[in-house]
């Protein structure tokens, strides 16, 4: 960093907090799959598997950050992984009034970034956000409870509220539009659907004794390529 710091030494109001070793194991290139995609589909079963009893952790929890053009200001927040296929990473969101359609309208880059603290694993992700059809969004759509269904109606993302009690009332509005309706029949909103991330880079990490952590990452220069370049990175 060239740049002159701003401020001077502070006083921290939070400093070193104690943490552990990373003591599970290495990961070496041979160890991998060719494809980046088949890898993270065995190290995610693996999340899944060893998942310890009784734990909130959530295995396809994933932190996406966007950023938007020309600012580049970044934002991040916590979604779940719905749907791995072939081309890429899903995740389903409102993309008519959230903060991350904004940001999608003027830059198609995003990233995601899996951790498995139990396994001492993380899983990064770097990519082109492209929607999916309509028909990828309303089957997942159609697998929500009804309360999740209603909403994904009720609530305007981002957008500001005065008040809970607002929030409430415009639910219970929903909630009795769709009463007379089945499940299965309350239909999938048009700002309402599912987006991947088509990466270009991903990054697998196996927390390494002393901080000497394995990175082995997986490149190509344009989503079109087939063929990935895989390397060792230093921690």
């Amino acid at each position: 960093m060239s740049s002159k710091p701003e401020h001077e030494t502070q006083k921290p109001i939070l400093f070193a907090p104690e943490t552990y070793q990373y003591t599970k194991g290495h990961l070496n290139v041979e160890d991998v799959d060719l494809d980046p995609l088949l890898q993270f589909n065995r190290w995610f079963k693996q999340a899944q598997e060893t998942l310890p009893k009784g734990s909130d952790l959530i295995p396809e929890s994933t932190n996406f950050s966007t950023a938007r053009l020309p600012s580049g200001r970044v934002s991040s927040r916590i979604v779940l992984l719905k749907e791995l296929d072939k081309y890429g990473f899903v995740v389903y969101s409102n993309w008519g009034t959230s903060k991350k359609a904004a940001d999608f309208e003027s830059n198609k880059y995003a990233s995601l970034t899996f951790f498995w603290p139990y396994i001492q694993r993380q899983v990064r992700v770097e990519g082109l956000m492209e929607p999916v059809t309509r028909e990828t969004s309303i089957r997942y759509f159609n697998t929500r409870p009804r309360g999740s269904k209603i909403g994904a109606w009720a609530s305007a993302q981002s957008s500001v509220i005065q008040s809970r009690d607002d929030l409430d009332q415009i639910n219970t509005e929903y909630t009795n539009k769709f009463k007379p309706l089945k499940d299965e029949e309350i239909p999938c909103p048009e700002h309402w659907g599912g987006i991947r991330i088509v990466p270009l880079e991903i990054e697998f990490w196996q927390g390494g004794n002393s901080r000497l952590h394995d990175r082995i990452t997986y490149k190509r220069e344009s989503t079109d390529d087939k063929l990935w370049d895989i390397t060792r990175l230093a921690p």
